[in-house]
Order: C-alpha cells, then structure tokens, then sequence
C-alpha cells in the first residue's frame, strides 16, 4: 500500500499532549483560504512512499519516550485506504506502548467517517472541520471556532476530554529548521506567522517563499 506523505517529525510538541510523533499527508482539495500549509495541498507522486516505510521510521524512536501519534495533512482522508492501514499498523504501538493517536481532517466527523469507516477505532481523537480565517479561536489545537476536537473510546476520553474547552494563553508552537528550511509546528494563530518571519529577519534569517502565501 502506497501512501502521499508531505514529512514526518519527532518530537512533536505542538500538536497533541505530550511529546509525539508527527506524520502530515500530501493533497488535499478541500484548499481553505488562508491556510498555513499550502504546501501539502498537491497530491503528486513524488511523495509517494510504502506505508510499511512510515511505519519503520515510527518503530525508530525509543518508544518509551513517545505519547502518541499526530496524522495531519494535507487531508489524510483523501487516502481513506492508505490511511486505515496506517492507523491499523499503528494500533500495536498503541496496544504495546500505550500511544495514543490524533488525526486532523477538514471534513466533519460524519464526512469522515464516511470516508474511512475504519479508522474511527483505530485512532484517540479527531479534529474536524474546515479552517475559517472569519472565525478565529483560541481553542487549542485549532485554528478556527468551528473545528472541534472529537475524543473516541476509553483512551481518547481519558487523554483529550479535558482539552475539549482548553484554551491556553499561547498557542503551543514549534520551530525546526532543517535543510535550510524553517518548519513551524502547530496551529498559529492570528498574526503568529507575520511574527515569526519578522523574528528570524531580524536574526539574519531571509524566507524566500512561505507556505502560507500563494
């Protein structure tokens, strides 16, 4: 099984409890106005890897350092089958270490569902809905007020229940650079990624293009 993915991080701090590991796909139609990762929005083969690989690279850190899984994209929906097997491959983390896993989509969780029928059980929570750039929040892990987070079964309201309403005074936000390109890990908020690119002018550190612009 083959599967469009954009990259693949750890530790991932920013989006989820805990320190985690991040997994975006590349493509997605949906194509919300404003969005911070048109980057993952084509869906063209050079992204293409085996879902067995992605599942390695996740065995490689010491799991005993790692709290779950973050699936983001791009829209990991539009790869319903790629994505059930992934998340079915990531259900031994789960049952084995204890991870937990949180996907994001830009559908509603019933368009989800539809979509992938399977991967409700396979996974902790879900953030659904569209990003709306007329509808800022300071909800964490979302960028707009419609998106909710969706806690599923035992775990998930175990672990997520309690960021349902939470609303920190900043956002978790995290940098990397590598290559020489500076990733931002997270959901900014209103004004976040202006900063950002002012922070690193002023440290000598040029964007040439930025996701978040056409």
């Amino acid at each position: 099984m083959k599967v469009r993915i954009a990259r693949l991080h750890h530790p991932v701090t920013a989006l989820g409890p805990g320190r985690r590991i991040g997994i975006w796909t590349q493509g997605c139609a949906i194509a919300c106005p404003g969005c911070a990762s048109r980057d993952t929005w084509v869906a063209d083969d050079r992204h293409v890897v085996d879902v067995s690989t992605v599942l390695e690279w996740c065995a490689g850190p010491d799991p005993s350092t790692v709290d779950g899984v973050t699936i983001s994209g791009g829209e990991p929906s539009e790869q319903p089958e790629a994505l059930t097997e992934l998340v079915t491959g990531l259900d031994e983390f789960r049952r084995r270490y204890g991870w937990d896993v949180l996907c994001f989509t830009g559908v509603e969780y019933e368009d989800f569902v539809a979509r992938c029928p399977r991967v409700p059980a396979l996974i902790d929570a879900l953030v659904t809905g569209p990003y709306r750039a007329g509808e800022p929040t300071d909800l964490v892990w979302r960028g707009s007020a419609n998106q909710r987070l969706v806690p599923i079964g035992e775990r998930g309201r175990e672990r997520y229940g309690r960021w349902v309403d939470a609303r920190p005074e900043r956002p978790p936000l995290q940098v990397q650079v590598d290559e020489g390109r500076v990733w931002l890990v997270g959901v900014p908020r209103s004004g976040d990624l202006g900063r950002l690119q002012r922070r690193l002018r002023e440290r000598g550190i040029e964007l040439e293009d930025v996701s978040w612009r056409p």
